[in-house]
């Protein structure tokens, strides 16, 4: 959530940049009640100069001219019920304000280039070459159903569309990537987290997700009501909810894997084959906690830090650095790692990594003392997905595919597989 007091600063600026975010993004609403709360302060300002007059001219005819006092009374009477009346509407204008903060989303960094969709990000750097396979080859969804290792009918038939069943090693892959991941990750000082997966609509609020996405949750019912995580970012982030922590614990460093749940509800048609876009699907979460002087160097290291993952398996890969109109509702800054999958003839996102400024801070009220005894100011957080385990395996079964329909694991991943150096079909 933004912060009303910086965005009454600089509200044309503020304002100029949000626009930059495109789509349907309607200020006015919001313009035109912040307008009103600015009048309302400068109102009340003169309206309590003039009750503070009033009570001097009272105290001074007191003793001048008695007779005149009732007059007066019933000027002051007038001027604070005018304040108070004002006062009422103020709250309700703040009121109205908050709820509509909640949908604005955070402002863009200056860092951030301009543009209305993803063909306006920007390549910042690539790792490695894309394989030079000899032959045409498949997705992954026909290399898995061939494999014997992807069973998406009887998924359908217990479940609905967008879901699967890993069968044989597939499976044991999925696994033994999950924990390869947290491996490398905690190796690099991060903190392993096994987070909840059902969570409190508070929480989901928190990191952003409601109300504005409400739609793409899967919630209970009864109470209290419960969403189930659409990825582990959103416990993790809250871990820290209204706390005050350290400044010289930071930057605090979370890794965390967990299953995310996901309605779609946005995404009707787009991916319907395949392990790209899943009601379900695994991912290893990094979260951090920074000082906001430090926020955009982490996210640099944390981005560097997913691309590891994709470095160690030898898969070709990009970094997008998105532009504005391009970026999730939370972030300020993000990087996009986009991962090539030859069976598509196309890179596919694999991470996202973001930096979020105090947007979520300030929603679930984490912040930090720079040294003892200092006030407390809005920590930055940060989050990026260090794999999506589902893609990852993707990206292995359509860059190590064969001619043959066999599929290589990578050397990385062989000690995690029992020893076991290829897919073949069951």
């Amino acid at each position: 959530m933004l912060d009303l007091r910086n965005v009454a600063q600089n509200f044309d600026a503020v304002v100029a940049r949000l626009k930059t975010r495109g789509g349907s993004l309607d200020l006015g609403p919001f313009q035109a009640l912040f307008l009103e709360r600015r009048d309302l302060y400068v109102s009340m300002e003169a309206l309590a100069a003039r009750r503070n007059a009033a009570n001097d001219e009272m105290k001074r005819k007191a003793k001048e001219d008695p007779s005149a006092m009732e007059k007066l009374r019933g000027d002051l009477r007038g001027v604070s019920q005018e304040i108070k009346e004002k006062e009422s509407r103020l709250k309700e204008v703040e009121e109205e304000l908050n709820r509509i903060l909640l949908l604005i989303p955070n402002v863009p960094h200056e860092s951030v280039p301009v543009g209305t969709s993803a063909d306006e990000n920007v390549q910042v750097k690539a790792w490695g070459e894309k394989p030079n396979l000899l032959f045409t080859p498949k997705q992954h969804f026909e290399l898995g159903e061939s494999l014997g290792m992807l069973d998406f009918e009887r998924a359908a038939k217990v479940s609905g569309s967008r879901f699967t069943f890993y069968k044989g090693a597939l499976a044991r892959l999925e696994r033994a990537l999950v924990t390869f991941m947290i491996d490398v990750h905690t190796q690099k000082g991060y903190t392993e987290l096994l987070p909840p997966y059902l969570v409190l609509r508070e929480t989901m609020m928190g990191t952003g997700q409601l109300p504005k996405f409400e739609d793409d949750a899967f919630k209970t019912s009864g109470e209290p009501e419960r969403f189930l995580i659409p990825t582990a970012e959103v416990p993790v982030t809250n871990y820290h909810a209204d706390e005050i922590l350290e400044g010289d614990q930071l930057p605090i460093r979370y890794c965390a894997f967990s299953p995310c749940f996901r309605a779609e509800a946005g995404a009707a048609g787009r991916d319907t084959r395949g392990l790209i876009r899943q009601h379900q699907f695994h991912k290893v979460e990094l979260v951090k906690f920074a000082h906001p002087e430090k926020s955009l160097e982490e996210l640099e290291a944390m981005t560097d830090d997913a691309c590891d993952i994709l470095r160690r398996l030898g898969l070709h890969h990009r970094v997008m650095l998105l532009c504005t109109g391009d970026m999730g509702f939370g972030a300020r800054k993000t990087y996009d790692i986009e991962v090539w999958l030859p069976g598509q003839g196309a890179y596919r996102e694999i991470s996202s990594c973001s930096d979020c400024g105090e947007f979520q801070a300030r929603r679930a009220k984490i912040r930090f003392r720079a040294q003892k005894g200092d006030k407390p100011q809005m920590v930055h957080t940060l989050n990026g997905s260090g794999l999506a385990v589902g893609r990852t395996s993707i990206a292995i079964l359509e860059n190590y595919q064969r001619e043959d329909g066999s599929v290589a694991i990578p050397e990385a991943l062989v000690p995690y597989m029992g020893g076991l150096k290829e897919l073949r079909p069951l």
